[in-house]
């Protein structure tokens, strides 16, 4: 009898389990990116200090997290400063301002070294002419396993004249934060191309596997 009941109660435990469980990590996850968020937004909130007493900004009265509801107006803020800004470059304006700013990140030293590493990610990532061109599937880490990559460059210069072999530079992302990877020299002949778009392939990877663009024959005409 006792069998039987724990038995059920497994069954009902996991069932519900199977249910719940992406629902409960999907609100983990969205919680986890606001809290990471918040971390840099909540300083667009330096105004309310200076007309509200600080036990109604600040969970412990001082200083440190703001409320949640602070920190969600602080998001909230900085989605419409992005959207403006985003307004205001399409514009003669609003490019010379995002010049400007981007010469003078450039000439401060040390941090032109991280501007210019994040720039170039994000140019890849964005699709412009400097961005990953092909998905690509390539023997790594080691013989007989394979990893879901993309080209960067087919071109490598001195290092594909010290081999003597046609390179191809391949960036393997990895999952499932896929701005930071590895960066492999391979043989011509040792990649394999794939016909999936490059976001396909991005959403690959980022999905640890679970989404698979559907693969469409080619017609024979």
């Amino acid at each position: 009898m006792r069998k039987s009941i724990f038995t059920r109660w497994r069954a009902s435990f996991f069932t519900v389990l199977a249910v719940t469980l992406p629902a409960i990590v999907s609100v983990a996850a969205v919680v986890w990116l606001f809290r990471t968020a918040s971390n840099f937004t909540d300083m667009l909130l330096f105004f309310p200090k200076f007309f509200l007493d600080k036990k109604f900004i600040y969970e412990n009265g001082a200083s440190g997290e703001m409320f949640w509801f602070w920190s969600l107006l602080a998001f909230v803020l900085a989605v419409a400063l992005i959207s403006v800004v985003g307004v205001l470059a399409r514009y003669y304006i609003g490019k010379r301002m995002i010049e400007w700013l981007d010469v003078a990140m450039m000439n401060v030293p040390l941090l032109n070294k991280f501007y210019g590493a994040i720039k170039q990610v994000n140019e890849a990532f964005s699709g412009n002419k400097n961005s990953f061109k092909t998905v690509v599937m390539v023997e790594f880490p080691s013989a007989g396993s394979y990893s879901v990559g993309f080209i960067t460059n087919e071109t490598q210069g001195e290092a594909q004249k010290k081999i003597g072999k046609n390179l191809v530079g391949v960036f393997i992302p990895t999952t499932p934060n896929p701005t930071s990877g590895f960066l492999i020299l391979v043989p011509e002949e040792k990649v394999t191309k794939l016909d999936m778009s490059v976001a396909d392939g991005i959403k690959y990877i980022v999905s640890l596997g679970s989404i698979t663009p559907e693969h469409l024959p080619v017609k024979i005409k």
